[in-house]
């Protein structure tokens, strides 16, 4: 469940609560904003006062995120707060470029109502689309050629953000992300537990070309990688998705059909692989009994209790994604055997079993079963000489 508009505030840093009105406004923004916005230092600007007043919160941007200071005054806290942005950031002046085109009155801040408990919310995300915007006018003044043209002909797709990638070490660097599949990944699971939306982005990072030699030669290919929100794992996980090549040449408007129509198959079938997953949990029960505990929405994992003679264990079996094309991995774990710790003693995972994809869900189990009734008494005597050694 997300946390109401009027649930406590995160805890604070100084060991003062916040401002009441403050809490409201920050709580509002954590239980109703799209984006995994995250609350870091929580502080009081007096020494003596007994509320804390201002926090730094993490706002995701281009896959990382910017640290940005909100500065309320708890002695008065009806009036908006000062923000304080990175000191990589010193050009971004929202509010005086507001000012300097006549666009004052636009801002939230000046229809700000301490009542509002959404009015920190709206200046997030004010102050967001306005980073943005700036982000993309720096990368525009970059002298690249290769920089420009993808600017030119990616900029339009919905959600893009771009950023600079100062270095140090070596040349600047340009970073695309580029959101692919316009789909609400919520509908493709029944029951899904999802508050934000999941997505998928690709990362493309371009070395900004410094070459003054009089011979033009190829740029150096970008370096690409999948990304996507943590919660989508349970799904689908990018990192098993093999990229296509970049070829010499190539530019992203050539290179992200191929891309988004590969991963559209992927996802239908992570989304198939869901009821296959499901059928096999549901044969468990002919043959080793009603599971004792099972994942109802991804089924990805299940426990069964067994016994053999007076041996009573227990059998955890972790589906994997791939499933069937990859087996269940097994873990046994003892009902009557704790180590010194007082942990019930488990076995190594097993894998070592008869297997294959195109067996039923009927005939998977049963061979599982097969196997266990010799491996659980390998597990038994394994248990028993664990507790000898522990003596």
């Amino acid at each position: 469940m997300s946390p109401s508009a009027d649930a406590a505030a995160p805890a604070s840093t100084s060991g003062f609560p916040l401002a009441p009105l403050i809490a409201a406004q920050l709580n509002y923004l954590l239980s109703h904003s799209k984006l995994p916005i995250r609350v870091g230092r929580i502080w009081s600007g007096c020494r003596k006062g007994t509320h804390a007043d201002r926090f730094t919160l993490a706002i995701p941007f281009c896959l990382d995120y910017v640290h940005w200071d909100f500065v309320y005054n708890a002695l008065y806290p009806k009036v908006a707060p000062d923000v304080v942005f990175g000191p990589e950031d010193e050009g971004f002046q929202p509010l005086v470029d507001y000012a300097e085109a006549g666009n004052g009155d636009k801002s939230c801040l000046a229809r700000w109502d301490c009542r509002d408990p959404g009015g920190l919310l709206a200046l997030v995300e004010e102050l967001r689309e306005l980073y943005i915007e700036y982000q993309k006018k720096r990368v525009g003044e970059v002298n690249d050629a290769r920089v420009t043209f993808e600017l030119s002909t990616v900029l339009s797709k919905e959600g893009i953000e771009v950023c600079m990638v100062p270095s140090t070490d070596r040349p600047d660097e340009v970073k695309f992300a580029v959101p692919l599949l316009d789909l609400d990944f919520a509908k493709l699971v029944q029951g899904c537990p999802w508050r934000l939306p999941q997505k998928i982005h690709l990362q493309v990072i371009f070395p900004i070309s410094r070459s003054y030699s009089s011979v033009p030669s190829a740029p150096p290919p970008p370096r690409l990688k999948l990304i996507s929100t943590p919660d989508l794992k349970s799904l689908f996980s990018v990192e098993d998705v093999k990229l296509p090549p970049w070829i010499n040449g190539m530019c992203m408007a050539e290179y992200l059909p191929t891309l988004e129509e590969n991963l559209k198959t992927l996802v239908v079938d992570a989304s198939a692989s869901i009821g296959s997953r499901r059928r096999f949990i549901e044969a468990l029960a002919p043959t080793f009994g009603r599971p004792i505990e099972a994942d109802p929405i991804f089924c990805r994992r299940a426990t069964v209790v067994s016994i053999s003679g007076i041996f009573t264990f227990l059998v955890h079996f972790a589906i994997p994604l791939q499933f069937p094309k990859q087996q269940p991995i097994l873990t046994l774990q003892s009902s009557q055997h704790c180590n010194a710790e007082g942990i019930p003693i488990m076995s190594p995972p097993l894998n070592d079993y008869p297997w294959s994809p195109r067996w039923d869900p009927t005939e998977m189990v049963e061979r599982i079963y097969e196997f266990l009734t010799e491996e659980c008494q390998n597990f038994k005597k394994f248990c028993s000489d664990s507790i000898t050694q522990q003596k």
